[in-house]
């Protein structure tokens, strides 16, 4: 299983006006992906995803470039199953043979950042391969899942006072019975957001599971406001009340309130989360294969997670490919009792893929298909590809 050549792809697809939805990061017209394909020199592909942006717009030239022009000529001639030593050249880079001798690590000055999100795509695209090549999902390769169904939770809610309880119930009615909306900078005010997720509460009644997510908007003064405003209302987590460069104040923001706080989706690599491990920053880790260092390293944070005692969501916005990746993690994982589901207009997961990736009643299947169990569109890409 040598390979024989990386390629990588932005993909940018418009979303249709009437799924478009406006938030803190603006109107979101567009959804991009970078797309990674490792291929062996038999002709086989694995396929995976890196991340320019958390969002689902992103500039992804930087990751095209990374992946061709810098991880390809590491990584060609390598034996694709060896997942673990390409993991620690790609990280190290000149001196990786250091750290593969001293069995600690020398990274590159790109530790963090878009070499970490292009390795992901590497990374799961080399799952991918050695799932298919023993004809297994990747889920099985992490011992197995432990659960045949997990709970899914509808990840939208951008609506405002007055509709958000409409927005939400109309995810209800399609089966779930969690969903996530979005607060902060985007309301104007605390206490709009506030209004917001009691309007929720007040639509939905006590036994549907509501989250929120400020995606890092808040100050630390302001996210205690929040708090103190929606304790009546039992949110099942607060997303990433602050900026993920205060760490300190995330964990300032826990220690002020009962509502369990969840961070890690803008997190580089094992090293990070152990940061918000080490301050008692979160209740609850999401880790983005395509962002963190691929499945290899959102595995070590479910690892960290379960240790712990820490719930595990790993943060499945984005493509089929990095949805899969995530959702076979928390299949894997002890830790893990929820999975994002994106309800917003999302090209990526669906047109993307020949497969169609589906929930029944607020719940999806562990995954059974070969690798991540998808095939790239081409026709998709060639159509949207940059």
């Amino acid at each position: 299983m040598k390979i024989a050549k990386l390629e990588a792809y932005w993909l940018s697809c418009p979303i249709p006006p009437a799924k478009q939805h406006r938030s803190d990061y603006g109107l979101l017209t567009d959804f991009d992906m970078t797309l990674v394909v490792v291929t062996l020199d038999d002709g086989r592909q694995g396929f995976g995803e890196a991340k320019a942006a958390v969002g689902s717009s992103g500039v992804c030239a930087s990751i095209v470039t990374c992946v061709e022009r810098e991880l390809a000529p590491q990584l060609i001639g390598l034996d694709a199953r060896n997942i673990g030593e390409i993991w620690e050249r790609m990280y190290n880079g000149t001196r990786d043979h250091y750290a593969l001798d001293r069995g600690r690590v020398f990274p590159i000055l790109g530790n963090r950042g878009i070499h970490v999100a292009a390795m992901s795509g590497v990374d799961m695209a080399l799952w991918d391969l050695l799932g298919k090549s023993l004809n297994v999902p990747v889920v099985q390769l992490l011992g197995g899942a432990l659960r045949p169904t997990m709970e899914v939770y509808a990840s939208g809610g951008w609506q405002n006072v007055e509709g958000i309880g409409e927005q939400l119930l109309g995810y209800t009615a399609k089966g779930f019975r969690s969903v996530k909306m979005r607060v902060g900078i985007m309301d104007g005010t605390v206490a709009n957001s506030v209004a917001r997720v009691k309007a929720a509460r007040a639509a939905l009644g006590p036994e549907v599971k509501i989250m929120a997510d400020a995606h890092g908007t808040y100050s630390v003064a302001e996210a205690k406001q929040f708090c103190r405003g929606v304790e009546d209302c039992q949110l099942y987590w607060f997303e990433e009340p602050i900026s993920p460069d205060n760490k300190r104040g995330t964990a300032e923001v826990r220690a002020t309130t009962a509502t369990p706080i969840a961070a890690g989706e803008s997190e580089f690599t094992r090293f990070n989360i152990r940061e918000l491990v080490d301050l008692r920053a979160v209740d609850v880790v999401q880790p983005d294969a395509a962002i963190i260092g691929g499945i290899t390293e959102a595995w070590r944070v479910a690892a960290l997670a379960a240790t712990y005692q820490l719930e595990l969501a790993p943060h499945c916005w984005g493509s089929a490919f990095s949805f899969m990746a995530g959702a076979s993690v928390a299949f894997a994982s002890p830790a893990a009792a929820i999975i994002e589901f994106s309800a917003g207009g999302n090209p990526m997961m669906y047109e993307l893929v020949n497969e169609t990736i589906t929930t029944q009643d607020g719940r999806i299947a562990a995954p059974t298909g070969p690798g991540l169990g998808l095939s790239p569109n081409w026709d998709f890409v060639a159509e949207y590809r940059k």
